[in-house]
């Protein structure tokens, strides 16, 4: 049986306000091409299809269009489950239709899929349980058992773990926890079964990114590599957004990672997902396939100021990229200098002066009574960011100030009635 296994999609999520989702839609149709191009037999998903638990239109469009190219007409089984970011009720809603031909969706831990051995190709649910199921493809002589763990949060284990006031006791807690439930479900594995594990969580050691939203304060939620279950042929984990290898763990177990770079952090580091080709009672064979979807996200740092950043954009370097700038200035990045960077690299998102001189002198004292508020508005954002402020920003501000006032009129006296002063 061939597996694919992916994650972290964040259909929906934007980048300093700029839209991804056409380089999200280029990412499906990468992976519905690999998915193809390599035979695949089984797509897991491991958590945070969405980016937030209301998506938009757009976003649940090209989910669906995404599970149909995957599940090739019924010919492919696909498992996906949800993570943090994910309304679970949302996700599993199209389920009585996705379920006919193999698309298995499932939102919280204890799950059931159901049976379902007549989709269109013979491709489906087999045999299931609370947090379990297993899958066969019409392709395949052998089928699959799945231990499913959509994302575990304490409400949704209905755990009581708050009394625990030490971090680390709960940290524990949690994690044994967490053991306990794959520990059990372990036992549904066979030998005549390629058997694995599916989950959205943070397992210890794992390297993060800033674009991860935290999943809780501390690091209660964090669970031990050494309870995931031994006989597992992989492990497919969701939520750190950095292809990687859980080290420690009893068996394979990966973070297949976000398809696109959602921060400036992840500038240094390549995109994949994962391969696993497997057999019962044989170690499975696992692949990392590089991704080329999406623009780039890419750090520029003018030592030398904004000259030595328009210089670098006249020559084109990382035209496609989107880029954070910082610039090493001695005096004020004007308009007209981010205009002409802008103009020649459109992909410049944000640009970050860095004054050289260490103390910079508060501004003579003024008399504020002879200004108006965008002047002063003005001044202020110069004072505190060294740039001029840009014309599209400053009708924004104009526009919030002007309602502030319109809502201000209208509250006072607004009722028809005088406020009598005693």
């Amino acid at each position: 049986m061939r597996i694919l296994h992916t994650s972290d999609w964040h259909l929906g999520r934007s980048l300093e306000n700029i839209s991804r989702i056409e380089e999200q839609r280029e990412f499906i149709d990468q992976l519905c091409d690999i998915a193809d191009e390599e035979r695949i037999d089984l797509v897991l998903v491991a958590g945070d299809v969405y980016d937030s638990y209301n998506p938009s239109a757009a976003a649940e469009e090209l989910f669906y269009y995404a599970l149909d190219r995957l599940n090739d007409g019924g010919g492919r089984a696909v498992v996906v489950i949800a993570g943090n970011h994910d309304n679970p009720e949302r996700l599993c809603a199209s389920n009585p239709l996705a379920s006919k031909n193999g698309i298995i969706l499932l939102g919280y831990p204890g799950s059931r899929a159901g049976v379902n051995k007549y989709g269109s190709a013979k491709t489906g649910v087999v045999d299931s349980g609370a947090g379990w199921l297993e899958v066969g493809v019409s392709r395949c002589d052998h089928t699959a058992v799945i231990i499913a763990l959509p994302y575990p949060s304490d409400a949704r284990l209905e755990q009581l773990l708050t009394r625990e006031t030490d971090e680390k006791r709960l940290q524990r807690a949690y994690s044994d926890r967490v053991g306990s439930i794959i520990s059990t479900l372990s036992r549904k594995y066979r030998a005549d079964t390629v058997n694995l594990a599916l989950s959205h969580l943070f397992m210890s050691g794992g390297k993060q990114s800033e674009s991860e939203r935290v999943l809780q304060v501390g690091g209660a939620l964090t669970v031990e590599p050494e309870v995931l279950p031994a006989r597992a042929h992989f492990t497919a984990l969701g939520h750190l957004h950095r292809p990687q290898q859980v080290k420690s763990a009893p068996c394979p177990a990966y973070y297949s990672g976000s398809p696109l770079a959602y921060s400036f952090s992840e500038s240094d580091y390549a995109k994949a997902l994962y391969i696993v080709d497997a057999v019962p009672g044989k170690p499975a064979d696992i692949r990392e396939l590089y991704l080329s979807c999406g623009r780039p996200l890419k750090r520029w740092v003018a030592v030398n100021g904004i000259e030595e950043a328009l210089r670098w954009a006249a020559e084109g370097r990382d035209k496609n990229a989107w880029i954070d700038l910082e610039v090493h200035t001695d005096s004020v990045i004007t308009i007209e200098q981010q205009k002409n960077l802008r103009e020649l690299n459109p992909g410049v998102l944000n640009i970050r002066p860095v004054i050289r001189q260490q103390d910079c002198p508060l501004p003579a004292w003024e008399s504020r009574e002879t200004k108006s508020a965008d002047q002063l508005f003005r001044e202020y954002y110069l004072y505190k960011t060294k740039t001029e402020i840009s014309e599209e920003l400053m009708s924004t501000f104009l526009d919030i100030l002007n309602d502030s006032d319109g809502l201000e009129d209208e509250s006072a006296g607004g009722d028809g009635y005088e406020a009598q002063v005693p």
